[in-house]
């Protein structure tokens, strides 16, 4: 059986993906616009991968600019079966310092408007999404780290804030106070649409600071993440190899691969031809 390909998104300061063999750029178009840059495929500790910079090379989108349905629908077209996410995120507790890696399990979303479903038009779908992300490529990602020496928590919820501005002292205490773990800007949109794509999914949220609810911690500023981006960068690849190395040929022990088969509520009879075509990569296994 060949491998399934495994997806890789570069937040703040992950860029690029040292140790790639048979590089190839693919710029694709998907239904729903252009991705935020060409993906860079090749193989990494012998497994193929593609890798996807989430904000452009050069850092040129902003959180709420992001094309998410692109950069999911894209990884779909590539034949993506797991997605790895890094993320810059700041902490809500003390005993999660900047260089801390979080791989979160519950997702809280504060951001406004964001489109982060492939249906509509003409066609329904509820996905369960009571436990957001993949708990197999979770503890995968989890035991890598731990081989590499890195300061790993599993579990926690990542608020997921619209920014580009950071929070207000209110704001972060609120938050603080809600009992959520991390906050970020990017990655609850992913987490939806994968699930929708039936792609297994994880984050690896980098700690780069404490917000500004800490009495005594510097308030979050962009000279002081950008310190820490770059040291959580190498981290985050030193993970990355490690897991790669030992993924499964193929997906077990979890539900993602099967996240539509109850979910799709429309009758096929009623789903527009032209949005049946442009899903099908999506819907085509449910919906002939």
């Amino acid at each position: 059986m060949t491998d399934g390909l495994i997806g890789i998104i570069g937040g703040s300061g992950l860029y690029e993906m040292e140790g790639l063999e048979s590089v190839e750029e693919r710029r694709l178009e998907t239904p729903f616009g252009p991705p935020s840059d060409a993906y860079i495929t090749g193989t990494l500790e012998g497994r193929r991968v593609a890798f996807l910079p989430r904000h452009g090379r050069g850092h040129r989108l902003m959180p709420s600019e992001l094309n998410f349905r692109a950069n999911i629908f894209g990884f779909k077209l590539l034949g993506a079966e797991w997605v790895i996410s890094a993320a810059a995120v700041g902490s809500m507790r003390e005993d999660l310092p900047p260089r801390a890696i979080v791989i979160p399990d519950q997702f809280f979303d504060r951001t406004k408007g964001r489109i982060s479903t492939f249906f509509g038009d003409g066609i329904v779908a509820h996905v369960s999404f009571a436990d957001p992300t993949c708990p197999v490529l979770g503890k995968q990602l989890l035991a890598a780290g731990e081989t590499v020496g890195a300061r790993m928590h599993w579990g926690g919820t990542y608020l997921c804030m619209e920014g580009p501005q950071f929070s207000t002292r209110a704001e972060s205490r609120i938050y603080r106070s809600w009992g959520v773990d991390v906050i970020g800007m990017t990655n609850l949109q992913e987490a939806k649409l994968c699930r929708e794509a039936e792609i297994c999914y994880a984050t690896l949220a980098m700690v780069t600071d404490y917000d500004v609810w800490h009495d005594t911690e510097a308030d979050v500023s962009v000279e002081a993440v950008v310190a820490v981006l770059k040291q959580n960068a190498e981290t985050a690849k030193a993970i990355i190899k490690a897991a790669v190395s030992s993924f499964p040929a193929r997906r077990e022990g979890c539900h993602c691969p099967s996240a539509l088969r109850d979910a799709i509520i429309s009758a096929p009879s009623a789903i527009p031809p032209q949005v049946r075509e442009r899903l099908r990569p999506i819907i085509g296994k449910y919906v002939p």
